[in-house]
């Protein structure tokens, strides 16, 4: 008892292993059980589990299994393979029935791109549960085998679950043809109230609706979901530039600003390149246009280009308080350099301020 207190108190994955290494009772069961309540089997730490694993002499009971299982899935090179399929071959015959520990094992299948026989153990599968046939879909969409999944979507006579709308979403997103868009379409027509405020399952949805080509029911998403996370912005920006670059038609004022404003939010290295490419090509036409050139100033303040913001600032003869307002981060960039340049560039671009803007308290406040 003194040992079982020890170890669960311990929150050193490294001492735990050596505690566990003098001792061999229900060890097994301990440690691997430690290692997966600290959620420890996401962070690199099933090599540690493997090592111990092959140190032990008692055999893994179903619990122990399915952590295991998704260990392997996790790292799925070729050691946690070698070990996973030796796992499943070796398993008792009283585990073959345990519906919950074969989800485990199609799904670490699937993750090693072993798909006949993630299908076999799938078909073994007696009473197939809402898990069951969600780790099977995703384990298709994984594989971009989303055909199969659709298949098996329509096969199912059992309530969905949230996870389940997001697999079939992606699923849809993937292919985009015919029958994808009527199951996509026709799902998120049907979802039940409960999951209308789940933001999972919205950005699946507004990721499928982008890749159909409808934005404005993606936007329409987007507006609705009440509490927007990082995710639902990424999402539909990173959208954005998809369908941007499929995009074979003259560009409007609207469309530069959707992009830089995109751009801006993602600022990756693809949207990088999409930004300045897209406002070195922007024509003449443009380079007068304050919403344009407010959001360029916006996105090249997000990618940390102080003098490209500051040169585009320059170029606007009639600068509103919207092109102050972006120019704030001008003004909060040289705050926090605090160098020679910064201060006279803070400086210069205030003496700049029209007098109308001099009682605004935002920009005063910087």
């Amino acid at each position: 008892m003194p040992f079982v207190y020890s170890l669960q108190q311990q929150t050193n994955p490294v001492i735990c292993v050596q505690l566990c290494s003098k001792v061999n009772i229900v060890c097994n069961f301990l440690l691997i059980k430690y290692f997966s309540s600290l959620g420890l089997i996401n962070n690199n730490i099933p090599e540690k589990v493997f090592d111990l694993l092959e140190e032990m002499k008692l055999k893994p009971d179903n619990y122990n299994l399915t952590v295991l299982f998704n260990a392997c899935a996790q790292l799925a090179n070729d050691r946690a393979m070698k070990i996973g399929r030796k796992l499943l071959h070796e398993m008792p015959v009283i585990y073959r029935n345990d519906t919950f520990l074969l989800n485990s094992a199609m799904h670490m299948l699937m993750k090693f791109g072993d798909i006949q026989s993630a299908e076999r153990i799938f078909n073994l599968i007696k009473k197939k549960d809402i898990i069951t046939y969600g780790a099977m879909m995703k384990g298709y969409v994984d594989n971009e085998m989303s055909q199969k999944a659709l298949d098996l979507f329509e096969q199912m006579h059992l309530n969905l679950n949230n996870v389940t709308y997001s697999i079939v979403f992606n699923a849809c997103a993937q292919l985009v043809n015919d029958r994808a868009m009527k199951i996509g379409r026709k799902l998120f027509d049907e979802i039940p109230v409960i999951y209308r405020n789940n933001n999972i399952i919205l950005t699946s949805a507004i990721h499928m609706l982008m890749k159909f080509g409808d934005v404005q029911s993606a936007e329409r998403i987007f507006n609705s979901i009440k509490k927007k996370d990082i995710i639902t912005y990424n999402a539909i920006m990173k959208e954005a530039l998809d369908l941007f670059e499929q995009m074979h038609l003259n560009l409007n004022n609207i469309t530069y600003s959707i992009v830089f404003n995109a751009c801006a939010q993602l600022a990756n290295d693809r949207a990088m390149k999409i930004g300045k490419q897209l406002l070195d090509e922007m024509p003449n036409n443009y380079r007068n246009d304050n919403t344009v050139l407010n959001s360029a100033i916006h996105m090249l303040m997000k990618f940390g280009d102080v003098q490209g913001a500051e040169r585009i600032f320059n170029l606007i003869k009639k600068k509103d308080i919207i092109t102050y307002g972006a120019m704030m981060k001008v003004f909060n960039a040289c705050a926090q350099l605090a160098n020679d340049r910064a201060m006279k560039t803070g400086r210069k671009l205030f003496d700049e301020i029209p007098v109308i803007y001099r009682n605004n308290n935002i920009i005063l406040t910087l």
